[in-house]
C-alpha cells in the first residue's frame, strides 16, 4: 500500500498486461456474441441452438435432394460427403458476408461502452457465424461417417487447414462488406445479388478437375474456389484431383482482412461517441 508522503509517480495504475488485455478483449467479444445469439433466436424452445441446427438443416436437405435424385455425377464419391463439403464450405464464407450488414448501426448503443467499439461489435458477429458453421460441418462429418453414410476424412489436418483459410478469408470478406453497408445501403442490396450470382461458380456442385480448362482457370480467380477445393482434397485425399493454392487463398484473406478493418476504424471514427 503506497503511503500519503510517495510520489504520485508510484502510486499510478498499472498497466494492464498484454494477457489481461486479451482476456477482456475475448470476454468483450463472447458478450457480445451471446448477446447476438440471444437477440436473433431468443431463450423459448431450442433458442441460440437454432445457430446450430439451421446451417445443419440445409446441408441435410441438399443432401436428401441429391441422393434421391441420384446425382453422383458419374462418379463414385459419396453424395453426402460431396454435398457436405460443397455446402458448408458456400455457408461459410456467404453466411457472414451476408449477415454482417448494418451491424454498427443497428447496435449504436452498444458504443456506449467504454470497453465496446464498432470492430468488436463486427468481429463477435462474423465470430458467431462461423462457429455456428464449423459446429455444423465438423458435426455432420462425425454423424455421417458414424452412420455410414459417407466414408471418413483420409487427411483430417488438410481438411482443417483448408476450412481455417477459407474461415480467415470469410473474416476478411465480411469486415469489408461491413464497411461499405456502412458507407451505403445501395450496397447492401447489390451484395445479396453478387451472391446469388457468385453460386454456381463456388464449386459446390462439381470439381474443379471435371471443368474444361477454360473454366477452370477462370474460377481459380475467385479465392472460394480454393478453399473448397482443399477441403475437399483433404476429405478425398488422392482419390481425387484437386487445382487449390493455399497461398493464393492466404495472401488474397490477409488483404482483405487488414483493407476490412482499416475500412471499419474509418466508420468508426464518424460514429463512435466521443
Amino acid at each position: 500500500m503506497t503511503g500519503p508522503n510517495e510520489p504520485i509517480a508510484s502510486r499510478r495504475r498499472e498497466e494492464p498486461s498484454f494477457a489481461r488485455s486479451l482476456q477482456l478483449q475475448l470476454s468483450v467479444w463472447w458478450a457480445l456474441a451471446m448477446r447476438e445469439a440471444l437477440t436473433r433466436f431468443g431463450r423459448h424452445n431450442v433458442g441460440f441452438l437454432w445457430l446450430f441446427f439451421e446451417p445443419m438443416s440445409f446441408t441435410i436437405g441438399i443432401t436428401l435432394v441429391w441422393t434421391l435424385l441420384k446425382m453422383t455425377h458419374g462418379s463414385s464419391i459419396h453424395i453426402a460427403s460431396f454435398a457436405l463439403t460443397g455446402y458448408s464450405s458456400i455457408m461459410l464464407w456467404r453466411n457472414p458476408a451476408t449477415r454482417i450488414s448494418h451491424s454498427i448501426t443497428v447496435n449504436m448503443a452498444l458504443l456506449y461502452h467504454r470497453n465496446v467499439r464498432a470492430l468488436d461489435i463486427v468481429i463477435a458477429r462474423i465470430l458467431l457465424e462461423i462457429a455456428a458453421i464449423s459446429a455444423s460441418f465438423f458435426g455432420l462429418a462425425i454423424l455421417f461417417v458414424f452412420f455410414e453414410f459417407c466414408e471418413p476424412p483420409e487427411d483430417i489436418p488438410l481438411l482443417v487447414a483448408g476450412w481455417s483459410l477459407l474461415a480467415l478469408f470469410a473474416t476478411g470478406l465480411s469486415l469489408c462488406i461491413a464497411a461499405l453497408t456502412e458507407k451505403t445501403e445501395l450496397f447492401d442490396r447489390i451484395w445479396h445479388t453478387i451472391t446469388y450470382l457468385l453460386f454456381p461458380f463456388s464449386g459446390a456442385g462439381t470439381l474443379l478437375d471435371w471443368l474444361p480448362p477454360g473454366a477452370r482457370k477462370a474460377l481459380l480467380y475467385l479465392p472460394f474456389a480454393h478453399g473448397v477445393e482443399m477441403i475437399r482434397h483433404g476429405y478425398y485425399g488422392s482419390s481425387i484431383r484437386t487445382h487449390e493454392d493455399w497461398q493464393y487463398l492466404l495472401y488474397v484473406s490477409l488483404v482483405l482482412v487488414f483493407v476490412g478493418i482499416a475500412a471499419i476504424e474509418s466508420v468508426a471514427r464518424e460514429v463512435e461517441p466521443e
